[in-house]
């Protein structure tokens, strides 16, 4: 019998409720998966981390389980998400982090303080993407050019092709609009 069918067959037996073929299941992919993860971030204990996420979370939920034809793909891709939000996860905390021992605080920060601190950055990025949404296609360009890129106002007018004063009323603008948003 080949493996794809193989890994069928433990998939259903799984989403019954056999522990039998949940074991079985682990055993023929697991390596294959820490593997995949370690070519998709180059991380051994991530990729490790991400693939007994991925099981923990298939045997919690095998109840709600849906009928899988290609079982070592779609462990592949669920692997590939959880890797992708474990890294997420590590770089917020690393950001607040290196932000709070900037500020020297990062020894005094307790651990609500902390959580609080990645809360608080997560919410002012949802604000400020919520704001950008409502610039034009052409404000958020020039956002990007002036703030992003450091370019000067000639800069942007001659690689936009505008005005000089063009370019600073767009810019103008585009920051009144963001200040609005983000003070509500």
């Amino acid at each position: 019998m080949d493996n794809k069918l193989v890994h069928h067959l433990l998939w259903e037996r799984l989403r019954v409720g056999d522990q039998d073929a949940f074991f079985d299941l682990y055993k023929a992919l697991y390596y294959d998966l820490v593997n995949f993860g370690i070519r998709v971030c180059g991380d051994a204990e991530t990729s490790g981390e991400a693939a007994d996420q991925v099981f923990i979370s298939i045997w919690e939920k095998h109840e709600q389980l849906t009928r899988v034809e290609n079982v070592h793909s779609y462990l592949r891709t669920f692997l590939k998400r959880k890797v992708l939000r474990i890294l997420e996860r590590k770089r917020k905390i690393n950001d607040a982090l290196t932000n709070a021992g900037a500020e020297g605080e990062w020894m005094e920060m307790s651990y609500e303080e902390f959580i609080v601190k990645v809360q608080t950055d997560e919410l002012v990025r949802f604000k400020l993407k919520a704001a950008l949404q409502k610039l034009t296609y052409r404000q958020k360009q020039l956002i990007h050019l002036k703030f992003f890129d450091g370019l000067s106002y000639e800069q942007i007018a001659e690689q936009t092709t505008q005005t000089i004063k063009t370019a600073y009323n767009t810019v103008y603008d585009a920051i009144k609009i963001l200040r609005k948003e983000l003070k509500d």
